[in-house]
C-alpha cells in the first residue's frame, strides 16, 4: 500500500506540475499540485488496484488551448507521471543497495515494503505507457495524428473500449492479456544488478 500511494500520488502531481509549467493553471485551480494523496486518489479505482492489480488515480485536467506549445506540451504532461514513477523505483533501488543488513523481522518487514514498492513503480511505469487510451502512453502516440481528426476521434475511442475490454477479460478468465511481467521485472533486475544489488 505505501508503494501504492507514493507512486499514485507522485505520478499525478507530476502532470499537475508540468501542466502548470507548460501555461495552463486548470490542475493548479482543482487543488492538483500536492503531495496530499487524498488529492489525487480515487476510491474505486485504489480499491480496483488493491484486489485485482489495477487501477487509477483521479486523472489530472488541462486546456490544451492554454498551452504554450500543445503539440509537445501534451506529450510533455503525459511522460511526466510514468517517468516520475521511474524515478521512485531507481531511487528506492539505491536507498535498499545501501541499507545495511539485520537479523529483523521488522526490519525485513520493512525491506519487503521497500522491494514491493519498487517493483510497484516500475509497474505503474510500463502500464502507463502501453498506448491505449486512456493511458499516458495513447497520448504520446495519438497526439501525432491529431492532424486527421477523424482518425484520432476514433482510435481514442475504440481504443478506450478495447483496453477496458482487455482488463475485464483478464479478471474474468484469469488469463493476462497485458503481459507486462516480464517488462517490469527486467527493468527492477537490471537495475538491481546496475547498482550492484542482487
Amino acid at each position: 500500500m505505501p508503494g501504492i500511494i507514493i507512486g499514485l500520488t507522485l505520478h499525478e502531481f507530476c502532470h499537475a506540475y508540468v501542466a502548470k509549467k507548460c501555461g495552463d493553471t486548470t490542475a493548479e485551480e482543482m487543488g492538483r499540485i500536492s503531495l496530499n494523496p487524498l488529492k489525487h486518489i480515487d476510491p474505486l479505482g485504489f480499491i480496483f488496484l488493491l484486489l485485482v492489480g489495477f487501477g487509477w488515480a483521479k486523472p489530472v485536467q488541462f486546456n490544451e488551448r492554454n498551452l504554450k506549445n500543445p503539440k509537445y506540451d501534451i506529450m510533455k504532461i503525459a511522460i511526466a507521471g510514468p517517468l516520475s514513477n521511474a524515478v521512485i523505483a531507481m531511487t528506492l533501488s539505491i536507498i535498499l543497495a545501501v541499507l545495511p543488513i539485520y537479523e529483523s523481522d521488522n526490519y525485513q518487514t520493512f525491506i519487503n515494503i521497500l522491494l514491493y514498492a519498487v517493483y510497484i513503480n516500475w509497474g505503474l511505469f510500463v502500464f502507463n505507457l502501453i498506448p491505449m487510451p486512456p493511458l499516458d502512453g495513447s497520448h504520446l502516440l495519438l497526439n501525432q495524428l491529431r492532424k486527421f481528426p477523424d482518425l484520432y476521434y476514433h482510435l481514442y475511442k475504440y481504443g478506450s473500449f478495447i483496453f477496458i475490454s482487455l482488463i475485464f477479460a483478464t479478471i474474468i478468465t484469469n488469463i493476462n492479456f497485458l503481459p507486462i511481467w516480464p517488462v517490469i521485472q527486467f527493468l527492477a533486475e537490471g537495475f538491481f544488478s546496475l547498482i550492484g544489488l542482487s
